[in-house]
């Protein structure tokens, strides 16, 4: 049975609407390799890290979503932005902090936030580190440290090994069928009611295939661990995803997910309000 047969069949005994896609509805789908990398910091030239742009703009007022690469060894010297964003390491580790703490190693998986106008340094280790950034509003600026203000947000950093992962017996959004491991949700940001931003990460087992689909029109998910098959209907093709892939809706969508990968898949999830998956291996 093809996966987008056996996803349509899963949809309906589980009572997701078959096939929920709309002619207004939009689907967008960039792959890893398709993504182009300009200087984070142009004053810094060739010392800079890259960012690839995965969704909208880090040079303009809007909120967007980035891919940053580091090189091996990267140390930048303290400094503040302009706003706040979130990241999350995908390769290699990362250490952002105040620029006297001791280097804290987050590894893939883990999960901080930087708040605007604090000053701090942003460390990687030896063989460079991938990481994936979500800027609340642009335009995105590295600023000199003695320009430092306190915008009454505190600093957050979650390594990965110490989140808190909950199971479809803990939350009505996941629907599992089978035997086998189940997915799971870890909670980041927001709060996931009607009406209210959040992310989330959803973990899939190795194997595992599933439907997603928000509750409300917007849904934005990048690809953290593992390899995925996504298909949303007839607005994408079935493309394998890697990590620091992302796939996103606006309005009624059901993407079909199935993981590979040894140690299952995470994604990182930004939607408004709940999303449903259901699946099974």
């Amino acid at each position: 049975m093809t996966i987008r047969m056996f996803l349509s069949t899963l949809m309906l005994g589980v009572g997701f609407i078959a096939n929920p896609v709309f002619s207004e509805a939009t689907v967008e789908v960039v792959k890893r390799a398709d993504v182009n990398f300009i200087h984070l910091n142009p004053a810094r030239g060739d010392a800079s890290p890259q960012a690839g742009v995965l969704w909208g703009n880090i040079r303009e007022d809007n909120a967007s979503g980035a891919l940053i690469s580091f090189a091996s060894g990267f140390r930048s010297p303290p400094h503040i932005h302009n706003i706040t964003y979130r990241g999350v390491v995908i390769e290699g580790t990362v250490h952002n902090d105040d620029p006297d703490a001791a280097d804290l190693w987050m590894g893939p998986g883990s999960f901080w936030t930087q708040p605007a106008g604090e000053v701090h340094v942003t460390s990687v280790g030896s063989g460079g580190g991938f990481a994936f950034l979500e800027i609340l509003s642009g335009p995105y600026l590295v600023q000199p440290s003695d320009e430092a203000f306190d915008n009454n947000e505190r600093p957050i950093n979650v390594e990965a090994r110490n989140l808190v992962w909950l199971n479809p017996s803990d939350l009505t959004w996941l629907e599992h069928t089978g035997e086998g491991p189940a997915p799971d949700v870890a909670f980041l940001w927001g709060t996931p009611e009607a009406g209210a931003l959040n992310g989330t990460f959803l973990r899939l087992p190795n194997g595992y295939s599933a439907a997603l689909q928000a509750g409300a029109d917007e849904l934005k998910a990048v690809v953290i661990q593992g390899d995925i098959a996504h298909e949303a209907g007839d607005l994408s093709a079935l493309t394998t995803l890697e990590p620091g892939s992302y796939f996103g809706s606006d309005g009624v969508v059901a993407h079909t997910l199935s993981c590979t990968g040894d140690a299952g898949c995470v994604l990182y999830v930004r939607t408004v309000g709940t999303y449903q998956v259901a699946g099974a291996q």
